[in-house]
């Protein structure tokens, strides 16, 4: 249940609102009891001759005070009881029906008629107050979720599944919110509810209540149990639904892929096969969360049965209850019934929000790998140089990408690292902006080590462009002026100029202010590119980090995009992934990564001068170019 409390505490904020909500409930439930008992007087109108000659016609050994006389204390006490409720009835009698049959008629249609409308009245005042309650806490627990995601770590990205993690967004959050109604509606207005009523049927006839309340225990014990078999049911249904919205993401966002391979009737049937575990798991929730509600109408129907038969009996020979008042206690048994239902479904919903709590907080009580220090130092400049001292990296722990590596990049150089696929290249810059911390060694900022920066500055010194471009379903001048506020549009055409994009940017059908779509699709690679390279140039970072920008770009596009980023490197201080050696003749160090260690590192011509994997990368690459140039030809 501490998971359950974890999410009441959400409510908080809104306490005047639920506090509003359960006295709308109070004011709800006087009136609906209120609608009951103005039956009373209503029957008593209609039924008052036929009572008079049917009770004057009982003998007197049957009547209903001495039925109910038993010797002893709780004769005594009966006695007492029966005489009050007669008093009461008698002054309920005066004030409703009167002497005037017809004016008690006309007063007691006006009383349903208002009784009525202040009843809906409260009830659609707390059903919208509780439904500020439960959106907001929605909206909190989303905003929360979503605020613990986008702050996690990268590692955290690489081991989750994306549909998982709007399924938990989504769904489940939604799911949270019947646990919310289900607490402070359905178990506060219910159980009102059945009091009041009960307490009616109490006053109209103890013993026919008591027959009445033969179903309660075996409600609750089934209750309990479709409770606990939902909550796992529910768990299996959500990682369903998760499975589908991870193919659903995949696929929209792969489309390109899925084409290319023809593999649509794969991926149709695929999804196909998703959506019937989800279906089926639907299927099992339904079964088991409808049991409730029908056993308990059921059992409650037999006990209806059992009362109709009994009570008609006694109306019948005039030794319980008058007419009106057995009609009066069935219109109460069965209005009893409505509430009892609901509140059958109370364990079911909180068993389900427990069970998407538990995934929510799952994520929530995540603690990141990355994270500031306590008291972290801020930084606002780049002035000497970074270090890796004797750094090594291991993203599972034993495999190490990273053994040993020590380097200095000095302020203004421009550092290139090449090296075969998966020796570490990445995962070696990835360490500069903190997206990971070094499992041993350590990398320093101008003496620092980045473990002791604070994360944002640290990050705000620094501009990264990779191959694969990331942009957003936004305008162009968004896109370029991404996280900035208020930048004024001749300096993003300023810096878009620089990186080579304002002409094609032009022909768009709206120019800066055009959408380009999920991801940019709306663009080609190499504008793509340029969009990004203008991003980084109006940040005006004094480290910039290149993760092979120009690796997936044609001959054209490339030319472009290289000559922007000479633009962007122009007194900064540059790491720089490279797949053409071609780009990177210039470097103020190049490096040769080999199973995770520097195997090289010198200048160009140093490197071209000496045997190793460097000359052997160049000789091949400058081999294929000339193969390419000459079919060209």
């Amino acid at each position: 249940m501490n998971v359950y409390f974890r999410i009441i505490k959400y409510v908080r904020p809104y306490l005047v609102y639920l506090v509003g909500s359960m006295v709308a409930i109070l004011f709800f439930t006087i009136f609906s009891s209120a609608t009951l008992v103005s039956v009373i007087p209503f029957l008593k109108t209609i039924f008052q001759v036929e009572r008079t000659t049917a009770v004057s016609s009982v003998p007197a050994a049957n009547t209903q005070s001495q039925v109910l006389s038993v010797p002893g204390k709780a004769g005594g006490l009966t006695s007492k009881l029966t005489s009050t409720r007669k008093r009461l009835m008698k002054k309920l009698d005066d004030f409703f029906i009167g002497k005037d049959r017809q004016k008690a008629l006309e007063r007691i249609c006006i009383l349903i008629l208002v009784i009525v409308f202040f009843k809906n009245f409260f009830d659609y005042i707390q059903a919208y107050l509780m439904a500020f309650v439960e959106q907001g806490v929605v909206k909190d627990i989303r905003n929360d979720l979503y605020g613990k995601i986008i702050t996690m770590p990268i590692s955290f990205f690489s081991r989750s599944k994306t549909g998982t993690l709007i399924s938990r967004v989504t769904n489940d959050v939604n799911l949270v919110n019947g646990g919310i109604s289900a607490s402070f509606v359905t178990i506060i207005k219910n159980p009102l509810l059945i009091v009041i009523y009960l307490a009616l049927a109490i006053y109209l006839s103890w013993q026919l209540t008591l027959i009445a309340l033969t179903v309660l225990p075996f409600s609750l014990l089934i209750i309990t149990n479709i409770g606990l078999r939902l909550r796992k049911q529910s768990t299996d249904s959500q990682e369903k639904m998760a499975e589908v919205t991870t193919i659903l993401q995949e696929t929209i966002s792969g489309a390109r892929a899925v084409k290319a391979f023809a593999m649509e009737t794969f991926e149709i049937n695929n999804f196909k096969q998703r959506t019937l575990n989800y279906f089926r798991t639907l299927l099992k929730i339904t079964r088991t969360r409808r049991l409730a509600s029908p056993i308990t109408e059921f059992l409650g129907a037999g006990v209806a049965v059992l009362i109709l038969w009994f009570g008609g009996q006694k109306v019948l020979t005039g030794t319980m209850l008058p007419p009106e008042n057995f009609l009066a206690f069935l219109f109460v048994i069965f209005s009893l019934m409505q509430p009892v239902k609901e509140l059958g479904t109370v364990n079911n919903r909180i068993q389900e929000a427990i069970s998407a709590g538990i995934r929510i907080f799952s994520i929530l009580d995540l603690q990141g790998e990355v994270v500031n220090t306590p008291n972290p130092v801020v930084v606002s400049d780049f002035k000497k140089s970074v270090v890796f001292e004797n750094v090594s990296f291991s993203y599972e722990g034993d495999i190490f990408v990273l053994k040993g590596v020590s380097l200095q990049v000095n302020k203004g150089e421009v550092l290139a690292i090449v090296g075969p696929s998966g020796v570490g290249k990445t995962t070696l810059i990835d360490l500069i902006p903190r997206f990971y911390d070094p499992t041993d060694g350590k990398v320093t900022l101008d003496g620092h080590d980045l473990r002791e920066l604070e994360l944002k500055s640290l990050r705000r010194l620094m501009g990264i462009v990779t191959q694969e471009t990331i942009l957003f379903n936004e305008t162009v001048r968004n896109n370029i002026a991404y996280g900035m506020k208020d930048v004024p549009l001749s300096e993003v055409i300023k810096v878009a100029k620089a990186a080579n994009a304002h002409y094609f940017i032009e022909k768009l059908p709206k120019g800066y202010d055009t959408l380009i779509g999920e991801r940019g699709v709306k663009l080609s690679g190499g504008e793509r590119q340029r969009l990004a390279i203008a991003r980084a140039l109006l940040k005006n970072p004094p480290i910039l980090i290149l993760d092979e920008a120009t690796s997936a770009l044609d001959t054209e596009s490339e030319v472009l995009v290289q000559s922007a980023i000479e633009r962007l490197m122009t007194n900064r201080t540059v790491f720089v992934i490279a797949h053409r050696l071609s780009t990177i003749q210039n470097a103020t160090k190049i490096i040769v990564l080999e199973k995770g260690r520097i195997a090289q590192q010198g200048t160009h011509e140093e490197l071209l001068n000496r045997k190793g994997t460097y000359r052997r990368l160049y000789k091949l690459q400058f081999i294929l170019q000339s193969q390419k140039m000459a079919a060209d030809v």
